[in-house]
């Protein structure tokens, strides 16, 4: 099992990898994952729901987190661990009176401003931070961070931290060396034709010496 690597979902890659998405994350999760993100920009809410209330029965068998990335409706819906949620969508303060205290809500900083604003929540469960590489899976970037950048951000927050953004095989060992809790990934596992080995080489890749 790890905390180090964190599966973001995305259908269309799953799809044309010739995976379902139920499929990567049961592959994923029998390979030691124990993060995994729902996230889909363009799915019906009925089949949003159908799909995340799939995955909540696969990671509550192998004692995974489910998080729904933006969709607190969807996530109430389904009993999810917790919701994701980004720069832009609802406030946090809105999202934790609407979940309660008990579920996971983790933010996404893009920046040290971005970071020091959301310092200011004691109770964000941990912070998501993008985007370190280049990546075809999001086309809004405004700046990439890097290693270094991300470094920074690592250094300026007790919180958990999730670095996200074009990671992979070859480059898991040196974002981890950053001091970042983990690494989440899209690609790396939904593209890959074996979603559970690619899933363990990160893990393995993603082990730190402390």
């Amino acid at each position: 099992m790890s905390d180090a690597v964190y599966l973001v979902t995305d259908s269309v890659i799953c799809r044309q990898a010739g995976h379902t998405v139920p499929f990567v994350v049961e592959e994923a999760c029998r390979a030691g994952v124990r993060w995994i993100q729902l996230r889909e920009k363009v799915m019906t809410t009925r089949s949003f729901v159908e799909l995340g209330a799939a995955l909540k029965a696969i990671t509550q068998r192998y004692g995974a987190r489910l998080i729904i990335n933006d969709r607190i409706d969807v996530a109430q819906a389904v009993d999810a661990d917790g919701v994701h949620i980004g720069q832009d969508d609802m406030p946090y303060p809105l999202v934790r009176s609407l979940l309660g205290p008990n579920k996971l809500i983790g933010l996404s900083v893009n920046s040290i401003d971005e970071l020091l604003a959301a310092q200011c929540h004691s109770d964000i469960d941990y912070l998501g931070i993008a985007t370190i590489f280049a990546t075809g899976t999001k086309l809004d970037t405004v700046s990439l961070l890097g290693l270094p950048g991300l470094q920074d951000v690592c250094q300026q927050t007790q919180l958990p931290t999730f670095a996200i953004g074009g990671i992979n095989a070859t480059t898991v060992q040196s974002v981890m060396q950053t001091g970042v809790t983990g690494v989440a990934v899209v690609s790396a596992i939904c593209g890959q034709d074996s979603p559970y080995e690619a899933a363990r080489e990160l893990i393995q890749l993603g082990r730190v010496d402390n």
